[in-house]
This record gives structure tokens, C-alpha cells and sequence, in this order.
């Protein structure tokens, strides 16, 4: 079984692999909590900008496990919907709309807690590196990229150190690229791939976005005008609807 040290340790791999593509401005938009250790050394090692992508699971009432959907915040209420389980249970859009507004204060309070008064960073024309610590599943990952899509970044990379490959296979049509440094299966947890797996914390996260920022206003200038090219060698990544 493949070990990664810890997350810092999953992230200087991946940008090891990040860094062989010929990237224009891209933008490094992590998923906390866990993500976002992996994601620092990949912003760091490109230069780039590092954001998170907020994320809350829209639950039906007196159900809350069961998604109907899922929003973020953004320029508006960015939201995406589950039409299996909203026709299931015969929850009409404006029903969903609702219970997603519900989870908009939850969404501010860790932007707050995260970023102050910093706006999300728009991705729109922009080449979108999507991290996080692992998947399972899936099914977080694709609405996180969903609700990326609706920015109307140039390209969507998604970057993880472990996933199991069904799960890569379906997610190849909400990516453009997918850069998976391993695909075991049978896959049993994220966690059992890395020695030190220990919770990051609100507090973690807050500090280490703090420092990536004072770090880069020290080496850098941002330019909100710069566009990502989106060159991706065939042979580094898996592109979207190549078969396995």
C-alpha cells in the first residue's frame, strides 16, 4: 500500500506533476479542511493564487444526510441540485433553493473565519487546480466541480493523491483533467494512505491561508487580468473521456 508522510508531503507530489504542465495563472482552489494542507505547497511550487472552495450539503428536512443538492458561496448563492432525490421526494426547485439558503450563514461564518473581508477569488477564464486530501466516493468532488463549471473557468484540473479509479472514471466528464498519483482497489479509506492523517482544524486552515498570503504579497503581484493558456500535455494527465 502506497504511504504518503502527510498531506504537505501528498502536496509536493502533486505539484511535482503540476509542475511538468505548461499552466498560464493558474488558480489553486483548495476543499477544507483537508485539502487545503495538500493544496499550500502546490500554490507555493506554481506561484499561483490559493482559494477554497466553501462547501455545504443541501440535507432534506429530517434527513439531513440524504443531499438534494449543494451550494457554496461566490458572486451569489452558487448552488447545484440533486434532480434524482428533489423528484423522489417531490421537492420543487424553489423548495431547494430554500433549504440552500439555510446553509448560506454557515458558508459566511467560515469565509469570515477563513478570508475576512476577502472576496472568493473569480475563477472565470481561469485554468482551476480543484484539490483536496482524497475521495471516496466521489459525490463531494463532483459538486464542488459543478459549482466551479458555473464560473466559467477556462479548464478545470482536479488533483488528488488517492482515489479509487471507478471513482476517477466518473468524475472524467465534470473535469477536463484528472491527476491521480494513486487508484487502489479495493479502496477502504482516504486516511489508511497516509501515516499522519490527524483533523485539521478551522484554526489550521486560517493560518495557513493567512501565511500563504503574506508570503506571496512578499515575492509577488497578482494580475486580475491574467488568463490561463490551458496547455496539458496528453501524457500527464487523464483527460476527459479518455478511457481507462
Amino acid at each position: 500500500m502506497m504511504l504518503f508522510k502527510d498531506r504537505q508531503d501528498a502536496g509536493e507530489q502533486l505539484a511535482m506533476r503540476l509542475i511538468a504542465l505548461d499552466l498560464h495563472c493558474p488558480i489553486v482552489v483548495a476543499l477544507p479542511r483537508g485539502g487545503v494542507p495538500v493544496a499550500m505547497p502546490i500554490a507555493n511550487r506554481l506561484g499561483s493564487l490559493l482559494d477554497v472552495l466553501l462547501i455545504r450539503k443541501v440535507g432534506v428536512p429530517g434527513h439531513r444526510e440524504l443531499a438534494v443538492g449543494a451550494v457554496s458561496d461566490g458572486q451569489g448563492m452558487q448552488f447545484v441540485l440533486n434532480e434524482y432525490i428533489a423528484e423522489r421526494l417531490k421537492l420543487s426547485h424553489h423548495d431547494v433553493v430554500a433549504l440552500a439558503k439555510r446553509e448560506v450563514p454557515e458558508l459566511e461564518r467560515r469565509r469570515q473565519l477563513y478570508f475576512a473581508d476577502q472576496p472568493p477569488k473569480p475563477l472565470s477564464g481561469k485554468t482551476v487546480i480543484l484539490v483536496d486530501d482524497g475521495m471516496a466516493t466521489g459525490a463531494t468532488a463532483r459538486m464542488a466541480l459543478r459549482l466551479v463549471r458555473q464560473q466559467n473557468p477556462l479548464q478545470i484540473i482536479l488533483a488528488l493523491p488517492v482515489a479509487p479509479a471507478s471513482s476517477i472514471a466518473e468524475l472524467s466528464h465534470d473535469a477536463d483533467a484528472v491527476i491521480c498519483l494513486h487508484q487502489p482497489e479495493p479502496f477502504h479509506a482516504v486516511g489508511a494512505h497516509y501515516r499522519s492523517f490527524d483533523q485539521v482544524s478551522d484554526d489550521t486552515v486560517a493560518t495557513m491561508l493567512r501565511q500563504h498570503r503574506i508570503s506571496r504579497s512578499a515575492t509577488s503581484h497578482d494580475n486580475p487580468d491574467e488568463e490561463a493558456t490551458g496547455k496539458l500535455p496528453e501524457q500527464s494527465v487523464k483527460q476527459r473521456g479518455e478511457p481507462e
